[in-house]
């Protein structure tokens, strides 16, 4: 029987840097190969050299950063929102505490595949939906599911039915820090069912809303998100 999810992913492939749409700030897999099998860290990208080197955060192990050796060979693995794209490269120069980061190769092959373009993520996070434009407030929700491209969200009544698009507000975690980003998307309803508790009495409502429109930065903090999601804990992707 053939598999929907494999349907939509294209083999591996062949990518140019620039497809990769990286950005400071943006989540990477760190995988060293010091062992039998490879080990996947964590890291952040701090900026680039073109055609030079890339500069990442060193990764932390149990809150402190692993050993890395200069003329090391990594693997490193981005998630672009519709692509995973990986490159092998070398560690070219460490600089330790207080700074904790590193020089690594430019990457001169990289090996991507292409997603689905609104791969979700189970959530659970608060939300509140207000009108278009304004600050008020229509109902309090709860995100249960999360892509690029739009949401699930719970809610306990019914949404207004002459209101075609809506703001959404929720809070969501920026990297390196974690710091709260408040996220503000424009949104519209596209399907919507009953919630039902174990009496078969409805419990609120659920909806299935398409982004009208997403502040860039904002985009990539869902990406990364889906990314984390992705590597770390695939039970999470919908």
């Amino acid at each position: 029987m053939n598999d929907p999810q494999a349907d939509r992913e294209l083999k591996p492939q062949e990518f140019e840097f620039e497809s990769m749409n990286l950005q400071v700030g943006m989540r990477l897999q760190f995988i060293t190969h010091r062992r039998l099998k490879p080990v996947q860290h964590f890291s952040t990208l701090i900026g680039w050299s073109k055609d030079e080197y890339l500069i990442v955060k060193i990764p932390m192990d149990n809150g402190a950063p692993i050993a890395l050796v200069e003329g090391e060979r990594v693997t490193m693995r981005v998630f672009s929102g519709i692509h995973v794209c990986s490159f092998a490269c070398t560690v070219e120069r460490v600089f330790g505490r207080p700074l904790l980061y590193a020089h690594i190769s430019f990457p001169r092959t990289i090996q991507g595949t292409s997603l689905r373009t609104a791969m979700r993520v189970k959530v659970d996070i608060p939300a509140r939906i207000f009108t278009a434009n304004s600050a008020v407030l229509v109902a309090e929700c709860l995100l249960t599911n999360l892509s690029v491209n739009g949401a699930r969200i719970e809610a306990q009544k019914s949404l207004p039915q002459d209101e075609d698009e809506f703001d959404l507000e929720f809070l969501l975690q920026a990297p390196p820090n974690n710091q709260e980003v408040r996220v503000r998307a424009r949104a519209a309803v596209r399907n919507i069912s009953a919630l039902t508790g174990g009496a078969e009495q409805a419990e609120g409502f659920a909806y299935g809303v398409q982004f009208i429109s997403l502040n860039p930065a904002h985009y990539t903090l869902v990406q990364n998100l889906t990314y984390e999601a992705l590597l770390a804990d695939r039970q999470k992707i919908v």
